[in-house]
């Protein structure tokens, strides 16, 4: 039997015994004391099954210690489930969705088959499909009492409507791509909110509408990374520079648990009402306290408050509903997000190469558009054109692993995927010397001695360039492989900051410790 198929025999085992076993309601947390210490079941919970999913990806690729760190994460995590039922306030329905996402997870990957399409609903009745939000997914008891807030909300709202509308024809290419986008990055993002009891649809919205999905996007306001953080909001949820010129706000992990954190803040302050969390990210959360004050309390679509906030905040909240809400319902709308296999892995660089490089030998099985988007995302700390040391551990997934091994590590495509980054334009110029024109009456070894040839392979001595000019669709990295500068150095010479380093057209660079 498979080493994986040993894994989710054990896991199924396990599962129907705590079926019958943990069947006792939880009691209520009492104290701080108690609330933390079912919080810790929760991240304890959370930590073995990622621990359990890697130990299946080393299953597949035949690790001999597989199926002992597997094991070792089942323990664990029957472990957490005994004590959250001892546990005062640890509530063990927040802890079976991890089992059933595993079972989910594995059984699909057996059968290799797709989910049954939804029934049709009746034609001409006047009103949206609707369905079942999964409470996994919509945090439906934080909506609203009765799970239907949300369902009213995209029902009876044309503002939301018009933003499903908007993300069906316009900008649907947008939502596809941010939905694949986060298909990579959801094992990094989804457990903060999930943590928390926030929907994880709603991160998803929210990321669609501020970066779809691009880790290194940034506004000319200076918000940047996934969920688009500005500087003074970053640091206050401990993100910014790291020290080693590195921006966590790019980091998807660590950006998904600061907002958390900030929709927690958002709904100590608000309440349930959603719309205001948003406006409260998008516009600031100084000037939605003061409309919310100043309304005594009245929701977002009350006059008096919408016309509060700017135009852009008035469109993103019902766009951010209204995605929140095709992520969870698709196939209503004959959305079909493409399926992507995204089970996390990491891979170690045998010899150095940039995630231009590797995007070049791994090809693009298995993906539409080749890997270097989902690259960079899961390794935002490079830019694609800086070299990577060997040795060093990218994360990416199971199939960038195998094609890593594959067709990067060595043989005919990685070598052609060095050489072509390798290659220059500056390289393919032929240097001419001056021309002479041969004047009437010039004759023999005169006529000849005046003439040079027009494509002599010797160029005239040049001067060492001290500043460089931006030309349109330079980088940085391209400038610094130009002139044989450091790419940190010359940054740190012009001031441009890292990760990003942006540099706009026309800009004078000073070329200080180049070779060139």
């Amino acid at each position: 039997m498979p080493d994986s198929a040993v894994l989710f025999r054990r896991l199924a085992l396990v599962a129907i015994a705590l079926t019958f076993t943990l069947h006792a309601p939880a009691a209520l947390a009492q104290s701080k004391r108690d609330r933390a210490a079912a919080e810790g079941l929760v991240e304890r919970m959370a930590a073995a099954e990622v621990r359990y999913r890697e130990s299946l990806v080393r299953a597949a690729n035949n690790d001999p210690e597989a199926i002992s760190e597997g094991n070792a994460a089942l323990e664990d995590m029957e472990d957490v489930m005994i004590a959250c039922e001892k546990q005062r306030g640890c509530n063990v329905s927040r802890l079976l969705p991890g089992w059933k996402r595993l079972l989910k997870a594995q059984a699909d990957d057996v059968a290799g088959v797709e989910g049954e399409e939804p029934e049709a609903w009746a034609e001409g009745e006047g009103e949206l499909p609707t369905g079942d939000v999964p409470d996994a997914a919509s945090a439906a008891a934080l909506l609203s009492e009765d799970g239907q807030r949300f369902v009213r909300m995209v029902q009876f709202n044309p503002a939301v409507q018009a933003g499903i509308r908007r993300w069906l024809t316009d900008m649907r290419v947008a939502l596809v791509t941010s939905h694949e986008n986060y298909q990579y990055m959801r094992h990094m993002m989804s457990p903060a909110f999930e943590r928390r009891g926030l929907p994880e649809a709603l991160l998803f919205g929210i990321m669609a509408k501020e970066s779809n999905g691009r880790v290194h996007a940034g506004s000319r306001a200076g918000a940047v990374g996934p969920l688009q953080f500005m500087p003074a909001t970053g640091q206050r949820f401990g993100l910014g520079p790291d020290g080693t010129g590195f921006d966590t706000r790019y980091d998807p992990r660590m950006s998904s648990d600061a907002a958390a954190s900030y929709l927690s803040e958002r709904f100590a302050e608000f309440g349930n009402d959603v719309e205001m969390w948003l406006a409260a990210y998008n516009g600031g959360e100084g000037r939605a306290a003061r409309v919310h004050r100043g309304s005594g309390g009245r929701k977002f679509w009350d006059a008096d408050v919408y016309n509060q906030f700017p135009a852009e905040t008035r469109d993103y909240v019902p766009m951010v509903i209204a995605a929140a809400w095709l992520y969870l319902h698709p196939r209503e709308y004959g959305l079909s997000f493409p399926k992507v296999d995204a089970r996390p892995a990491t891979f170690a660089l045998s010899r150095p190469a940039s995630i231009y490089e590797l995007t070049i030998c791994m090809g693009d099985a298995g993906s539409r558009h080749g890997y270097l988007r989902s690259l960079r995302n899961l390794n935002p700390r490079y830019e694609a054109d800086t070299v990577i040391a060997g040795g060093t551990v990218l994360n990416g997934t199971v199939r960038m692993a195998g094609l890593y091994k594959r067709w990067c590590a060595q043989g005919k495509r990685a070598d052609l995927a060095r050489q072509l980054m390798g290659s220059s334009v500056d390289a393919a110029i032929v240097r001419t010397g001056p021309i002479e024109v041969v004047r009437p009456g010039d004759t023999g070894s005169e006529a000849a001695g005046s003439v040079l040839p027009a494509t002599s392979p010797v160029a005239a001595p040049q001067r060492r360039a001290r500043e460089h000019r931006v030309a349109p669709g330079e980088t940085l990295a391209a400038v610094s492989r130009r002139y044989g500068c450091d790419v940190r150095g010359l940054a740190r010479a012009n001031g441009v900051k890292a990760p990003a380093y942006a540099i706009r057209v026309g800009q004078q660079l000073k070329l200080e410790g180049c070779k060139g």
